[in-house]
């Protein structure tokens, strides 16, 4: 027996004391302050990459007696997995990436005298804690140790105060994930049989896509309407007046309140408000304006009241990602990667949070770097406090802050962080340091002007101005918005003193036309804000709903806005008529606190799992005449009209043909009639722009596109010029030609589908062409087009060739150069479509290029792909950043370092994996594996 010198606690043996953590990063920060401490003992830091078990995600890893029973018993092997023929005990197995760390971890748990878990201490890390435990089945003594900043302080009263697995957040962590896949499992083959096949359904992210698709159906059913008024510049007479005019707007005519957008109704776009309110029109308000130009105007009331502006909380997760949307332009998993960077580093505290309290030291330490950067009259007397604002939010952890007792300022900070790192930090740091600060002050005043407009009657006028007195937290942090006007409202302006009856001079007046605007798309910013407004979702898992939702071709980003794919509309179609209360808000938010009262031990995972899967009457957050998932998956097979619900109305042409569009097993399209003419739908067309006009001219050119352009000669068949989803194409042919699929070719750049000749059609049909054979191996060299390019081949051996003018003149000789020619390797063979700047990180170009699987962006080490359907060409700097910084994060996730230097090839054999039932549990339930 031994006592450390660390912990004041005896061991056994002299072997080492592994602590076990999820990430790479985290272990290296963790083995460093371990090592450097004098404690008389070896430590080993390893990581467990993330889970090391998980339910089987496909057919083929699950156990092979688990899909014979499922087959035995006519059931799908997944539900099995998920228990729910033995009471939701679920199934894990080891996915086989995670077998060598897992025999590694085992190796070292065997050598060690001691073993701590030192995972994050949310549900997730609390799961991973646990399924180690399972699964290496220690022999020595087992610690769970938890801390919320990686600093050398903390990480030793973690190893001073070391905890059992909390079984209430493991139960919670457990129950949530068996709900989502079952739920994955369940509701993805109703949309693969009813909307397209490859579709995922997820719980919470079907939310996310209701609350996207509701917004654009608001926008669709938008009636815009135009109103005007009048801007005056106005200014004092006053000798000690200062000489700048400062503006007014134009308020009443006539006794008549003038219109502005918010009196408009938005489904109507006609003017909705009740009283004497009166609509300019352009001819009007030129009147008034010219009237009041040059007018006296007499200051008919004056109000002045001071204000209080309090500092925003510190950081919680989403807050977080709001703010770094704003300011940075930041995408929350770019956020979410970047702090998880400074978390592991020991920079910042945990960065999954919804609790907005600092501790004690961290209190003390943005008092006092307030106090020293502003001075101590920025400081109030006593700490500032916060309550959490969200639904259903958790206060037991700290808001996000600098790591350690005393704050590290950005500037010192510069040589270690990265650009994204830096940035990310210095909003952080200032947050902190303002929640610490006294209130903002100042003045608002508010003043009417009133004017003669001639024949148009009295005119009043609205003049506003605003000083800040005391800056207060101002100085050090001012919080951005998600609507632009709302910021400008929120800057200072400076009026000169203005007095009841006073007289001014008109300077200009001038009318200004205005169009009532949809409610905007969401952001990420927004929909994250919205999200946690409902209680729907959970700090850790916002980033990849949103992540989700956009890899899964239900929304595209059209700027920074959250657009909705016409795939979106007819799965949220088909979720509100037979899957209610799995899209309804509050359903959701009330299942989210079901499974907060699990982790908190107040209620049991089994029975709550079995009510919402079979249904019962006793289920608090079900309506009772809904039944559970599995009776609504089989009434939604039977009862489901596929063409209904993909489908959108659109208006009738003319002839009174409706016009709808419709979401294909190919893809979104326009249609007249049941069995008239079709036409493609392009990705990138957002919803609310797809207007009966825009149909038809779509339609019409459709039709135009199936026209015949010459004979083939060869054959004698009709050569059509088509318009498809991948863009204008020939054909030879009909498709129903019983001499097997008709001979295509797609147009080159520059051709059109209402000038092509027929010289121009013979050429595309002239290829694949061949050259002749090569002559050391003989094999036939062909030149042809192919979907990333014009290239030549021989055998299995392809070059690409620069565009469609050097495939026209291309000979036998220079292709036979280009095939003997060494073959460039990886994305990188082929040229860039763009360059688009500087990395701001590493300064190192990025590049769209086309691969073999697409576009794609490249900082020439990290490689990630475009979302489906995006033209490379609109491709910004900051999303390609966004892209890479996204790749980055997931790599890093599976435990691998992208910018690592290249270890030499070798082999190595890796470690075996094994399965086994849960066995964690409350009461009875819990039993050895």
């Amino acid at each position: 027996m031994t006592t450390d010198a660390a912990t004041g606690r005896t061991r056994n043996g002299e072997g080492s004391r592994l602590v076990i953590v999820e990430s790479p990063a985290k272990a290296r920060t963790i083995e460093r302050f371990l090592n450097r401490a004098d404690t008389g003992s070896e430590w080993v830091v390893e990581s467990s990459i993330g889970h090391i078990r998980d339910l089987p995600e496909r057919a083929a890893q699950a156990p092979a007696d688990v899909k014979a029973l499922a087959k035995e018993r006519n059931q799908p092997w997944f539900r099995l997995a998920a228990g729910v023929e033995s009471d939701f005990e679920p199934l894990y197995i080891i996915p086989a990436d995670k077998r060598q760390q897992v025999t590694k971890l085992r190796k070292l748990s065997r050598d060690a005298s001691e073993i701590y878990l030192a995972t994050d201490e949310d549900r997730e890390g609390e799961a991973i804690a646990w399924h180690l435990k399972e699964v290496l089945k220690p022999r020595v003594p087992v610690r769970r140790m938890v801390f919320h900043e990686i600093t050398e302080q903390a990480i030793q009263e973690a190893l001073e105060h070391p905890r059992e697995i909390d079984d209430d957040l493991v139960s919670a962590q457990e129950a949530r994930r068996v709900l989502d896949y079952l739920y994955g499992y369940e509701v993805s083959p109703v949309l693969w049989k009813k909307v397209r096949p490859r579709l995922s359904a997820g719980r919470v992210q079907s939310v996310a896509i209701r609350l996207i698709v509701e917004r654009e159906r608001e926008r669709m059913r938008f009636v815009s309407s135009s109103f005007w008024d009048v801007r005056s510049l106005v200014r004092s007479t006053e000798d000690a007046a200062p000489p700048e005019p400062f503006a007014a707007r134009l308020v009443e005519l006539d006794g008549a309140r003038v219109a502005t957008g918010r009196d408009f109704d938005a489904a109507t776009g006609q003017l909705s408000a009740r009283g004497n309110v009166v609509q300019l029109g352009e001819e009007r308000a030129t009147a008034v304006a010219g009237a009041v130009a040059e007018a006296d105007y007499r200051v008919a009331e004056v109000n002045e009241r001071p204000y209080t502006q309090r500092p925003p909380a510190p950081f919680i997760t989403s807050s977080l990602q709001q703010e770094a949307a704003r300011k940075l332009r930041f995408t929350a998993q770019r956020t979410m990667g970047v702090a998880q960077n400074l978390y592991q580093n020991g920079y910042i505290t945990y960065m999954r949070t919804d609790s907005t309290n600092l501790s004690h030291q961290a209190l003390n330490a943005a008092r006092r770097q307030a106090s020293d950067l502003y001075g101590p009259e920025y400081v109030p007397d006593k700490p500032r406090f916060y309550r959490a604002r969200a639904k259903g939010a958790q206060e037991a952890h700290e808001a996000i802050r600098p790591a350690g007792d005393i704050f590290r300022t950005p500037d010192s900070l510069r040589r270690e962080l990265n650009t994204d790192e830096h940035r990310l930090y210095d909003l952080i740091w200032k947050r902190t340091v303002a929640s610490q600060m006294k209130d903002a002050q100042g003045l608002r005043t508010n003043a009417r002007l009133e004017a003669d407009a001639g024949a148009e009657g009295k005119a009043a006028f609205s003049v506003s101005g605003k000083v800040i007195t005391f800056p207060g937290f101002l100085r050090a942090y001012v919080e951005g918005s998600d609507d632009p006007d709302a910021e400008l409202e929120d800057q200072e302006r400076i009026l000169p003193p203005l007095r009841e009856g006073q007289v001014l001079r008109g300077v200009s007046a001038e009318a200004e036309g205005h169009e009532t605007r949809p409610p905007a798309r969401y952001t990420e910013a927004s929909l994250v804000r919205e999200l946690e407004q409902r209680g729907i979702g959970r700090p850790s898992t916002y980033a990849t709903i949103l992540q989700k939702v956009q890899e899964r071709d239900y929304v595209w980003k059209n700027g920074t806005a959250l657009t909705p794919t016409l795939t979106a509309f007819a799965v949220v179609n088909l979720l509100e008529q037979h899957f209610p209360n799995h899209v309804d808000f509050d359903f959701t938010a009330r299942m989210e606190g079901d499974l907060d009262r699990v982790a908190e031990g107040d209620m049991e995972a089994q029975p709550w799992l079995r009510r919402f899967y079979f249904g019962n009457d006793e289920m608090p957050s079900i309506d009772p005449g809904d039944g559970g998932l599995v009776q609504l998956i089989e009434s939604a097979l039977e009862e489901t009209d596929a063409r209904a619900i993909s489908s959108i109305p659109l208006g009738e042409d003319a002839e009174g043909n409706t016009v709808v569009a419709r979401v294909g097993r190919y893809g979104a399209y326009v249609q007249r009639g049941d069995d008239g003419t079709r036409a493609s739908l392009p990705d990138d067309l957002p919803p609310d722009e797809l207007t009966l006009d825009h149909a038809l001219a779509m339609l019409a050119e459709a039709a135009l596109g199936d026209r015949v352009v010459m004979q083939d000669e060869a054959s004698g068949r009709p050569v059509y010029v088509k318009s498809g989803p991948n863009g204008p194409y020939v054909q030879v042919g009909e498709n129903d030609d019983d001499k097997g699929k008709p001979k295509r070719a797609s147009l080159w750049p520059g051709m059109t589908i209402e000038a092509l000749t027929p010289e121009q059609a013979t050429e595309l049909l002239s290829y694949p062409r061949v050259l002749g054979a090569h002559p050391e191996s003989g094999d036939e060299i062909v030149v042809q087009d192919g979907p990333y390019g014009p290239y030549v081949k021989a055998g299995k051996e392809t070059r690409s060739l620069n565009d469609h003018e050097h495939m026209r003149g291309v000979d036998l000789d220079e292709a036979v150069a280009l095939l003997n020619a060494p073959k460039r390797r990886g994305r990188a063979a082929q040229a860039a479509l763009a360059t688009l700047g500087k990395h701001p990180d590493s300064a190192a170009p990025i590049e769209v290029r086309n691969g073999r699987w697409g576009p794609y962006v490249t900082d020439g080490t990290v490689n990630a792909s475009l979302p489906r359907g995006r033209d490379p060409s609109t491709v910004t700097l900051d999303e390609a950043v966004d892209l890479i910084a996204a790749r980055e994060a997931k790599l890093r996730e599976q435990g691998k370092d992208p910018r690592a230097p290249k270890p030499a090839r070798g082999r190595s054999r890796g470690g075996s994996g094994g399965r086994s039932r849960s066995t964690r549990g409350r009461g009875s339930r819990r039993r050895s594996a």
